[in-house]
């Protein structure tokens, strides 16, 4: 009998002894390393979907990895039958949004004044000479997701966008969620979180089409504990009540003016200009991060006389609610449901995953599947849509049950290859949604207006790009408002990070702008636990009729 190994959706005869890594070169599969399968770098890892026995034990260099994680130079195919199936840390096939349209107003277009600057043959920072050169000035805008990392490279001499990509944070060995990855970087020494991590984007920065020493400058935005694992900052005092970044902390001890941080390009670990500046955006409060103080940016809220609100759903759903005058924020802890995570059959929006569900007259299925090959899982903006058509069906209930006592919808079958939801699954998501419906009406309610006051409700991020709205209306993801009202932004956080990078007054605009923000704290609320039980049902947003 074989071993039938199937790498990223490709199959391969495996030969019994070998190891992952020279399988999926075989494949030629492009599989991230920098110690060439030696266990040190850290870099190889791959998550084992079916026949974790059918591979060798865990070797001393993967003790770091925990469940389905495995370094793919360290593993070995030792059974004598079956089906290894597994995938890398993908990169460069997530769907990401190159620009934010319609953000900026005519008035807010962005004046190119980068801090990175030439004088003749001496490139200067904020003034500084940091090197001698002729040849090209570039930075890149980050936006370091608890999901996926989207990098975009400018020309900072002409604001040109010269190349962007995206892949899957690794990071995600040490948990799914904020809360696991603290907890992991807190038990484990020697900063893997963040040394896993500058090697798969040392490996990106160094396929964009530039000399990577030519990058003088990189702004990055996340949320706090993202922000803060890039730069080596402990994150155990965000994990603990009262949830604070230890910049927050120490600003408010006056030992800081700014929640921002600074490093060089050669502290990141990453190909850069040694001398190069790497700046990471200023955090609101709590688990309200850079990124969402980006958006801010890119939506240009600071000179907005119509309220206006920003939700960016993930793991960590952002919220910020009002206008030049107040502005109020907070931090919904949704987990990843929606991002695929802790669902059966969920995946990131990678090729194979289904985006769309529509259920036609005589009760079938059709499926839209990014790079229109066959189903392979199903991403978030694919389970808004299959909730969305089940209670329009009558297949489930506004309280999550399904039909007839069923415990799972198939969606796709051919085969041994199957896409289905259980109603388990959809127990998560409900629990993800009310979080998302509780910290709506609390902030809502904190600021003394309706869902109809808002002139404009941003639906930020890869997510809220590409949800069907009435599908995400009709289960109570997002307020019921009109259509008209809701402009699915794109990525406000990447476009909010390039702002920064591309203008010293916006980004200083930025840093006295999050002093302003007051932080909702949702778990304060008295009326947080009733918005939540009802946030779990899917029903459409409404205003709650107990606003304190």
């Amino acid at each position: 009998m074989t071993v039938t190994l199937t790498i990223n959706g490709q199959s391969i005869e495996a030969a019994s002894g070998r190891s992952l890594f020279e399988h999926a070169e075989v494949l030629d599969i492009d599989v991230p390393t920098s110690c060439r399968k030696q266990g040190k770098c850290k870099e190889c890892m791959v998550e084992v979907a079916e026949g974790m026995d059918l591979l060798s034990a865990r070797a001393d260099p993967e003790q770091h990895l925990k469940g389905s994680f495995r370094l793919s130079c360290q593993t070995f195919v030792t059974g004598a039958g079956g089906h290894v199936r597994c995938h890398t840390m993908r990169r460069g096939q997530m769907q990401i949004e190159r620009h934010a349209p319609g953000l900026l107003a005519a008035d807010a277009q962005v004046q190119l004044d980068p801090a990175v600057t030439r004088d003749g043959d001496r490139i200067l920072i904020d003034g500084v000479e940091v090197d001698r050169s002729t040849g090209p000035i570039h930075g890149i805008a980050m936006d370091l997701g608890t999901t996926t990392v989207v990098l975009r490279l400018m020309d900072l001499e002409t604001g040109e966008l010269i190349a962007d990509t995206s892949f899957e944070n690794p990071q995600r060995f040490g948990g799914s969620e904020v809360m696991s990855r603290i907890s992991y970087d807190t038990d484990h020494p020697g900063r893997l979180l963040m040394r896993t991590l500058a090697g798969y984007l040392s490996h990106a920065i160094e396929k964009f089409p530039v000399d990577p020493k030519s990058i003088y400058e990189i702004v990055v935005v996340g949320n706090s504990t993202m922000r803060d694992l890039f730069f080596w900052q402990s994150v155990y005092s965000i994990g603990q009540s009262p949830y604070q970044s230890i910049t927050e902390i120490e600003m408010a001890a006056g030992k800081r003016a700014t929640t921002s941080l600074t490093q060089t390009g050669q502290h990141s670990l990453l190909p850069i200009h040694p001398r190069a500046r790497v700046y990471g955006a200023p955090i609101i409060s709590g688990h309200v991060g850079a990124d969402a103080a980006a958006g801010m940016l890119a939506v240009d809220l600071v000179h907005q006389e119509r309220l206006v609100a920003i939700m960016d759903i993930g793991t960590n759903t952002e919220l910020i609610v009002g206008n030049k005058h107040r502005i109020l924020a907070a931090s919904c802890p949704a987990g990843p449901a929606f991002e695929g995570g802790a669902i059966a059959c969920g995946m990131p929006a990678l090729d194979g995953a289904i985006e769309a569900v529509e259920i036609g007259a005589e009760g079938s299925f059709e499926l839209g599947v990014i790079g229109n090959g066959m189903p392979e899982g199903i991403c978030g903006s694919g389970l808004v849509d299959a909730l969305s058509e089940f209670l329009r069906t009558g297949r489930m209930n506004e309280y999550g049950r399904f039909e007839d006592g069923l415990h799972r919808i198939d969606l796709y079958r051919d085969g041994e290859k199957e896409v289905y939801l259980l109603e388990s699954d959809v127990n998560e998501l409900a629990q993800a949604k009310g979080a998302n419906v509780a910290g709506l009406h609390v902030v809502f309610s904190t600021y003394g207006i309706d869902f109809d006051d808002i002139g404009v409700f941003y639906l930020a991020g890869g997510f809220g790009r590409h949800i069907g709205v009435e599908a995400a209306k009709r289960i109570g993801l997002v307020p019921n408002l009109p259509a008209a009202k809701i402009v699915q932004a794109g990525n406000t956080a990447i476009e909010g990070a390039t702002i920064a990078l591309l203008s010293k007054a916006k980004r200083q605009e930025l840093e006295e702008l999050v002093k302003r923000v007051q932080h909702c704290r949702l778990e304060t609320h008295p009326g947080f636990f009733n918005f939540f039980v009802e946030g779990c049902q899917f029903k459409p947003v409404e205003p709650m009729p107990c606003m304190p």
